[in-house]
């Protein structure tokens, strides 16, 4: 992975080298759209690899270099997703200062800029607390991407109203989104998709129909080569099992989920560790049905203090609650 983002990260540095000066010098004309699509492209895959500072550097020199070069779409999706870097490293109201810079320039004509531009002004309202316009900015950019035959971006817009939406709208549009992405032929968003739908049938207690989704998200996980979200598909699918009454297979699959964490932890994967607690807990939640209280005590404890070790007490302080005063009704 180091050397793969290497390889991306010297592509885009040499791009940038050729600077203001090369765009300029060929103004309006192919060659400058060319070379900032493949900017944008380039800092993108970083992006993606979760290198939220290096991207936001590299679409900060994108921005200026499309300025200079008089390409406005590239521009806009420079400035929105400097804007999205900053929101994700938790700098939100500097990433609105760059938001304000697309809006100011984006063009409903066009596709490339619009669509970014309210995927990332979405994102903003959602973090803002405001599901309900968030929601409403995503369905719009749904409608344009369809309109504009943008499968990805529509189906990332599908992906966030499963997020942003009330219940009924989770489960509706988690379902637009695995059609889109399958007319698109985007096989590497279906796994998420799937995901997402199979936690909407669980939060509603549809746990039949949660476990078929999450089977369906572990088959398209299995066909690619991320290890951690195989072992995470294979965690939900061996939680669903519990609630549908397959306690056996549910403890099954959950020890080697256990096993896998623990593996991929001892390699260096630190975040392994929240589903090192995780599947404990699991564990012990199948141990309580299996009248085994005691064994059930200690899972519980080192469960979560392997779930304090990756955070939870800071971002999801409901469960740890919860997990909490589970293993103090246990202990008296």
């Amino acid at each position: 992975m180091d050397r793969k983002r290497n390889v991306v990260l010297v592509a885009v540095a040499v791009a940038a080298t050729l600077g203001i000066a090369a765009l300029a010098g060929c103004q309006r004309g192919p060659s400058a759209s060319e070379q900032l699509a493949t900017s944008l492209a380039a800092a993108d895959e970083v992006f993606n690899g979760r290198q939220y500072e290096e991207a936001g550097t590299l679409f900060e020199t994108i921005s200026a270099d499309a300025e200079a070069a008089g390409v406005t779409s590239a521009y806009v999706e420079a400035c929105a997703m400097r804007a999205r870097s900053l929101l994700a490293t938790g700098n939100k109201e500097d990433g609105r200062a760059w938001l304000e810079k697309a809006a100011a320039s984006v063009d409903e004509t066009d596709p490339a800029g619009w669509s970014r531009y309210l995927g990332v002004r979405g994102r903003f309202e959602w973090q803002d607390d405001d599901n309900e316009t968030a929601t409403l900015t995503f369905v719009e950019m749904f409608d344009y991407c369809d309109e504009h035959d943008l499968y990805e971006r529509g189906v990332d817009a599908a992906h966030m109203v499963a997020i942003t939406g009330t219940p009924e709208e989770k489960t509706e549009w988690a379902v637009k989104g695995i059609e889109m992405a399958e007319a698109g032929g985007l096989t590497e968003w279906l796994g998420p998709l799937w995901n997402n739908l199979g936690w909407d049938h669980m939060d509603a207690e549809r746990y039949d129909e949660a476990l078929e989704a999450l089977r369906n998200a572990r088959e398209y996980h299995n066909a690619g080569d991320d290890e951690y979200a195989k072992m995470i598909a294979d965690y939900s699918v061996a939680y669903a099992m519990r609630r549908t009454g397959d306690g056996a297979g549910a403890k099954s699959r959950m020890d080697n989920v256990f096993r896998w964490a623990n593996r991929l932890y001892a390699n260096g994967n630190e975040d392994a560790v929240e589903w090192m607690g995780y599947s404990r807990w699991e564990l012990g939640e199948i141990a309580i049905e299996n009248g085994e209280g005691e064994v059930a005590l200690r899972l519980f404890k080192k469960g979560l203090s392997e779930l304090e070790q990756a955070g939870i007490a800071e971002w999801d302080t409901a469960d740890w609650e919860a997990k909490k005063a589970r293993i103090e009704e246990l202990t008296d």
